[in-house]
């Protein structure tokens, strides 16, 4: 994995230093950031590979400054939270973050979600274009069109939809998406779960009544033009 430059956006000078200590052990160029308007002005001045966003920040919560990211870059973005509860992890990704960490995290736990991340931002450089059914997926321009119509998706919707469009007609099981779209070993069936659910409804579809993604109990999810 290529090193990357990484922004750093936490209060507490203690975790602070400790997290661009453990980033810098691993060759990574490491930013830093008190609070989140420092952030925004260090990503929209000096764009870094990717940010660790505490959500505790004196100025904004960091819900807030996670949308204001969202305004002005798509950088990956892993929320470092010691709110640990379903609904909150849910409303984070929904609102763009990346990927998250619950606190206390190691140095190993964070490298290895940095590089996930990192590998997934990196990944859409070949310029390919996926048809199935109405739907066009341009995997270089991280564009996507059904029945001739923008849709308007995230980085993670975009990305599982298109390795699912690329594998169309053939059943991908869970553990290949946690795998290959969000680089885990291993993980919560939820977070596809609810992906799919965002997903589908950008299809203008549900689970109850598929278009395009067709879920086989006990297998996977399978993408497949309609009849």
């Amino acid at each position: 994995m290529r090193m990357a430059m990484v922004l750093v956006v936490e209060d507490d000078e203690f975790v602070r230093s400790a997290i661009i200590h453990e980033l810098s052990a691993r060759g990574h160029a490491v930013r830093s950031a008190g609070c989140a308007l420092d952030a925004l002005r260090e990503i929209s001045q000096r764009p870094p590979d990717a940010v660790v966003l505490d959500l505790g920040l004196p100025d904004l919560d960091g819900s807030e400054a996670l949308r204001m990211v969202r305004g002005i870059s798509d950088v990956p973005v892993i929320v470092a939270t010691a709110r640990d509860d379903e609904s909150e992890i849910v409303r984070l990704l929904r609102a763009g973050a990346d990927d998250y960490l619950v606190k206390p995290f190691s140095g190993d736990h964070l490298s290895a979600r940095l590089d996930a991340v990192l590998r997934r931002a990196r990944s859409a450089s070949a310029p390919e274009t996926l048809q199935v059914g109405g739907l066009v997926v341009d995997v270089g321009r991280r564009a996507a069109q059904l029945d001739g119509g923008p849709l308007s998706l995230t980085r993670r919707e975009f990305d599982l939809l298109a390795y699912l469009a690329a594998r169309a007609g053939r059943v991908v099981g869970r553990q290949e998406l946690l795998t290959e779209v969000w680089r885990l070993a291993y993980g919560d069936d939820q977070t596809i779960d609810v992906h799919l659910s965002w997903l589908r409804r950008k299809l203008g579809e549900s689970a109850a009544q598929p278009r395009y993604l067709h879920t086989v109990r006990g297998v996977g999810v399978m993408l497949a033009a309609p009849a």
